[in-house]
């Protein structure tokens, strides 16, 4: 018998069956070799298993699954086993029947004994010292019933939890990317591969189970399946009764036994770190042992030790030293990912441009993707054998992507030689480029020698060093608003007229409150000072593009320089780029370079005489164009672009700038900057770093950020014109402070003409109940809910025949599986045309940064027992999401488990609130009475970002003198105040006041016992006092809820549980002297510093700029690993206060928390 059928079934309506107390399963026939898989990025990656789990550290970030998925459809009648091994006719009508029948199977099988083999000696662990074949690979367990094999690797694994919420052959599987298991010969199964009854998938990920009707068997069946697929009408099978046989990151148990207790207590209990380190060894020695870990260095992107990102600098060299090996780290992650993205058996379907070029359309699979497809990016097509004429490759540019996400590649050079005439059985691979980690390098160097890259303050500035900021001497305009745009309002003209008189300066801009506008009109007041050219940067093509049209708008001659690979890409600013202005050039000389252009073009190639002489034409009417401009519009890392080389740039403007990291805002600064401004919004999602390790030693950290930590307050902007009002109420109180004002009122973002059933007419806002299950996608590396899905294609069907257009509409989602579910549920499910579908965007949160819809469906997905959302608790990624509608939003998702999320559970009680939280068919909503779980920790709404991590601790020492810090070795009235740690702010040899942080907790209440007494509550946060004249600790306002720019707060009530696994912070005697009206408000309470207080965040510009987001969340990651590094001998002087770094990645979470027993309970 072939190891890949099971002896259940031959064939379909003609099984084989064997009896047993499980009663009978069903899969298809058939050998089929083991799927190639894809391997993952090695130890530096960010994995599934690292991306959607709670906990600080890596053993806890794990998937939580719940039970059995909610069913979605109707009763069915079924044979079954009572787990006895004597077959019932019984009708089994719900899912909870359902899951009382697999109950009893699983009870029948943990009952059944099984011959374990042991040898006479036994190890440390309990397990035998000769190990048969079919252990587990990571903890030993050997039961036949409890293990399956990994078909790809040949390796074995186990059904049980070890030290993790995933059971070891699912870790497996997710780490390694595989799909495919084989049971043992001698489980209760029999040696067979799982596989689907109808089309004969492999992938576990997508596999589950539907019993027969009509016999006692239960067959197995893909996720996607329909009452027609092949088999599946024959057998009369209700496919709505499908459910997954993986649930809570473990097979079921009447497939592969859970392993008992004493089975888990003998095995080997390996650490899921040692886990992602075997199978990293794996790779390069297939046979190595849990007993080889010790034996070598790990290798892979992020083996390699590096400095820690910290907030001042002692010069350029050091900074060089310190982000040099942090961008080589992600480019070589970067690098190790793309070549590993390859896909074989592509089918191809060619076309010809209207350039005359040949057009490839493909589909490529992108679910287990780490790394996106862009426009611009390169791919080599090739094929073996193409017509039988050996083999052929070529070089192309994604130029876009149609409808059906198929890639539209142009491929480089002429037709000649492209196998046009074969469809099938082509490969497909990334073509690689350092530029732009090459660009960063050379910025870095350019900053460290070249004393005319950027003006001296700046250098000072940006080094984090203690300099006087001058002010400009600027003549100011009498008017701030400029021809072509709107009229600013007061917080855009105070923004602007602020910029022009100062050499650095920072704009936050919330959502909707117009940022592009209020930068176009800048640029246009800086251009009219003559100081010369102006060069906008950001991070994306469409910040750019979007940039440069508003500018172009005030009727400045603006060049937007694409980068060459994009030259081909249609633009929507096609006429302002560089390359159109040289194409469509009228001088005489100019001829000769357009004849060679259209030479190049038909023949896809030049001669080496001809193409050096098309290069230097080129080159001249490059130069003369970008000589005659205004504004030089460029990509971050496109300012690198050799033809800027030679142009100086003394003003420098970086939108999206909070999306970019510092040493990619680097490059346009170094190109003679005096003049910097930075514009963006760091309570939005920041920068994505793809290597875990890079992210986690601070990469992913902006340059926006570390210059708020530094002390400069940022502008913002605080009129909203994107959302309802009542959209902006939430995201307003809860990430600014209350601050935004709202410039469109009610009516204008009312349609009366759409009939969707609001709970409440005049709020265009729901959350609607969804209490079906999360699965994990068919990739094993992301996650989706059914159930939301469906309701999902119901809420646009309603949309859409409600007048609302396909565009008009978003879907967002967090998690890919869930985008490519509703997808296919859309076009399969819904009930008009299929076009409309399939024009409606279903996108990430990150898609949608920086854009807007009049109409958003947030599907949250995460649903499950043990109230694990992942990275759904980012604040950033919550804040984007709420604020992407115009006229309303739509939200499903479990109240029940999001509630445990302090604030999510925030957000449904705003919603409660106002009576928009609802459940039932959309035909007649009624409110919901759900019960929400208990916040796991108290939400301030005045606090920005939850579980965050504070990267940059003022050090410049190593990790040793700050773990000394941490444990209380370098503390005390006669520790030397020096930069190898950050505490409160401190006075300097010079008698100013140095800048510092003060830890962030709520007060203690009144009649709190003196001395110090720690006060256990939420997470703490940070405030930078910035330091040249600092108000020291103790001066008259402070910690009283006013200081002398900022309003009274209202008090805010301290949280009155206990959370031990929280940092604990020490308050002095001095604290409690003074206590004041006022103080312990959300923007002015005292910090850890004794007797002092902090700036109130009126004062600073903006509470959410010092509460540093994680420096390592991603896009589609949300990880938080605070590791906080704290004096275990708390100062208890006047005015010394709390001395504390945050986030050394040299001090474990462990050193903390013992550190933190040490200190008394608060009662």
């Amino acid at each position: 018998m072939s190891s890949s059928q099971f002896p259940l079934t031959q064939q379909p309506g003609s099984q084989a069956t064997q009896p047993g107390p499980y009663g009978q399963i069903s899969t298809a026939p058939g050998h089929r070799a083991p799927r190639e898989s894809v391997g993952d990025g090695g130890v530096g990656a960010y994995s599934f298993l690292d991306y959607a789990t709670q906990g600080s550290e890596f053993e806890d970030q794990y998937l939580q699954f719940a039970e059995l998925s909610q069913t979605l459809a109707q009763p069915w009648v079924d044979s079954w086993s009572t787990g006895q091994g004597a077959p019932r006719e019984a009708a089994i009508d719900s899912a909870k029947d359902l899951e009382k029948a697999v109950n009893g199977i699983t009870s029948a099988v943990n009952e059944l004994e099984f011959q374990e083999t042991f040898d006479d000696g036994e190890s440390e662990t309990g397990l035998p010292k000769e190990l048969p074949e079919h252990a587990c690979s990571y903890c030993g367990i050997h039961t036949p019933a409890s293990v399956c094999k990994c078909m790809a690797t040949g390796k074995w694994f186990c059904n049980a939890r070890i030290n993790s919420t995933a059971s070891c052959i699912v870790n497996h599987l997710v780490r390694s990317k595989n799909k495919e298991v084989c049971l043992h010969k001698d489980s209760p199964l029999g040696e067979n591969v799982l596989e689907c009854y109808s089309c004969g998938s492999r992938n576990v990920f997508v596999l589950g189970f539907v019993p027969v009707k009509s016999e006692n068997t239960v067959v197995l069946l893909c996720r996607d399946h329909t009452a027609n697929s092949p088999g599946i009408r024959e057998l009369n099978l209700d496919v709505s009764q499908w459910q997954p046989v993986i649930e809570d990151r473990a097979f079921l148990p009447w497939l592969i036994r859970v392993p008992n207790e004493a089975e888990v207590l003998r095995a080997r209990h390996i650490r899921p770190r040692d886990m992602a380190a075997l199978e990293e060894l794996w790779k390069r020695k297939p046979g190595a042992t849990v007993d080889d870990l010790g034996k070598e260095e790990v290798q892979g992107p992020g083996a390699e030790e590096v400095l820690p990102v910290v907030l001042r600098y002692e010069d350029a060299y050091q900074y060089q030293n310190v982000f040099g090996p942090l961008v080589q780290m992600e480019a070589k992650y970067d690098k190790e990912m793309k070549e590993k993205q390859g896909r074989d058996n592509i089918t191809v379907r060619w076309d010809v441009g209207l350039n005359k070029k040949r057009v490839a359309y493909f589909v490529f699979p992108k679910e287990d993707n780490e790394i996106r497809l862009m426009a611009g990016d390169e791919l080599q097509l090739r094929h073996p054998n193409a017509g039988g004429k050996g083999p052929w490759q070529a070089v192309g540019q994604v130029v876009k992507f149609t409808v059906a996400e198929e890639v539209v590649l142009e491929l480089k050079g002429g037709d000649h030689g492209v196998p046009h005439d074969v469809t099938a059985g082509y490969s497909v691979d990334f073509v690689w480029k350092s530029t732009s980690f090459d660009r960063m390098q050379s910025a870095m160097k350019s900053f460290a020698v070249d004393e005319t890259s950027v003006s001296g303050y700046l250098y000072h500035k940006l080094l984090g060093h203690e300099v006087e900021e001058p002010l400009l001497k600027v003549q100011l305009p009498r008017r701030f608003s400029v021809p072509g745009l709107p009229e600013l309002n007061h917080s855009q003209t105070d923004a602007v007229k602020s910029v022009l008189q100062r050499p650095i300066s920072l704009i936050q801009g919330p959502p909707g409150t117009g940022k592009t506008v209020t930068s176009a009109s800048l640029v246009f007041q800086l251009s009219k000072m003559a100081q010369g050219q102006i060069l906008v940067a950001a991070p994306s093509n469409v910040a750019v593009d979007q940039l440069a049209e508003k500018i172009h708008q005030t009727g400045l001659k603006v060049v937007r320089v694409c980068a060459k690979s994009r030259e081909s890409v249609a633009s929507p600013v096609e006429h302002l780029t560089l390359h159109y202005q040289v194409a469509n050039l009228n001088l005489p000389e100019q001829q000769e370079l357009k004849k060679l252009q259209q030479l190049k073009d038909e023949l896809g190639e030049l001669s080496s005489a001809d193409e050096k002489k098309y290069n230097a034409l080129r080159r001249l009417a490059e130069r003369e164009i970008l000589q005659n401009a205004d504004v030089v519009c460029a990509t971050c890392v496109g300012a690198g672009d050799p033809r800027l080389a030679n142009f100086r740039f003394r003003q420098v403007l970086i939108d999206e700038s909070t999306q970019a990291t510092e040493v990619e805002c680097l490059i346009p600064m170094v190109l003679g900057a005096k003049q910097v401004v930075l514009v963006g919004d760091h309570c939005q999602l920041g920068p994505v770093i793809m290597c875990k390790q890079a992210a986690q030693a601070g990469l992913s950290q902006s340059l926006f950020e570390r210059l708020v930590l530094l002390g400069i307050k940022p502008i913002r902007l605080e009129v909203q014109y994107r959302m309802h009002p009542c959209l902006s109420e939430f995201p307003s109180n809860t990430f600014y402070e209350g601050s935004l004002q709202n410039g469109v009122t009610v009516s204008e973002r009312t349609v009366g003409a759409v009939n969707f059933p609001w709970p409440k007419v005049s709020k265009p806002m729901m959350f609607y109940v969804q209490l079906g299950n999360e699965e994990i996608s068919g990739s094993g590396t992301s996650y989706l809910n059914r159930t939301e899905a469906t309701n999902v294609e119901k809420i646009v069907t309603w949309f859409l025949r409600s007048g609302v257009s396909p565009s008009q509409i978003g879907v967002i989602t967090p998690y890919e599986g869930q985008r490519v579910h509703v997808i296919n549920v859309m076009l399969r499910n819904g009930s008009l045309r299929q076009k409309l579908y399939q024009d409606i965007e279903v996108a990430s949160v990150d898609s949608f940064q920086g854009r807007e819809k009049d109409y958003i469906i947030l599907s949250c997905v995460r649903s499950n027992e043990h109230q694990g959302i992942g990275f759904l608790n980012d604040p950033r990624r919550l804040n984007v999401a709420l604020t992407r509608a115009k006229y309303g939003i739509v939200i499903l998702g479990n109240p029940k488990v999001l509630s445990r999320q302090p604030i999510w559970n925030s957000l449904l009680t705003h919603y409660k609130e106002n009576d928009c939280l609802v459940e039932g068919p959309l035909s007649s909503l009624k409110h919901s009475m759900v019960a929400f779980a208990k916040p796991k920790k108290t939400f301030n709404h005045n606090v920005f970002g939850l579980g965050v991590r504070f990267v940059p601790f003022a050090t410049l020492a190593d990790a040793a003198a700050a773990k000394a810090t941490a444990k209380g070795q370098g503390s005390g009235p006669e520790a030397p105040r020096d930069r190898s740690r950050m505490g409160p702010p401190a006075p300097m040899a010079n008698g100013q006041w140095g800048g510092g942080m003060y830890a962030r907790q709520p007060v203690p209440p009144r009649g709190h016992p003196p001395a110090y007494n720690p006060y256990i509550g939420s997470l703490p946060y940070a405030i930078p006092v910035p330091a040249p004249g600092g108000v020291p600790p103790g001066a008259p306002g402070m910690g009283r809820g006013h200081n002398p720019g900022g309003p009274v707060m209202p008090p805010q009530q301290p949280p009155q549980q206990q959370h031990s696994q929280f940092a604990t912070q020490a308050f002095t005697q001095q604290v409690e002297s003074g206590l004041a009206d006022g103080l312990g408000t959300p923007l002015g309470q005292l910090g850890g510093a004794g007797g002092g207080g902090a700036f109130s965040f009126a004062d600073l510009g903006t509470q959410a700029s010092y509460h540093l987001p994680d420096d390592f969340a991603q896009a589609s990651q949300g990880l938080y690993d605070t590791q906080h590094l704290f004096d275990a001998q708390p100062n208890t002087q006047p005015g010394e206060g709390f001395d504390f770094n945050f986030a050394d990645p040299g001090v474990s979470t462990q050193e903390f928390t013992n550190a933190s027993q040490d200190l008394p309970p608060y009662t």
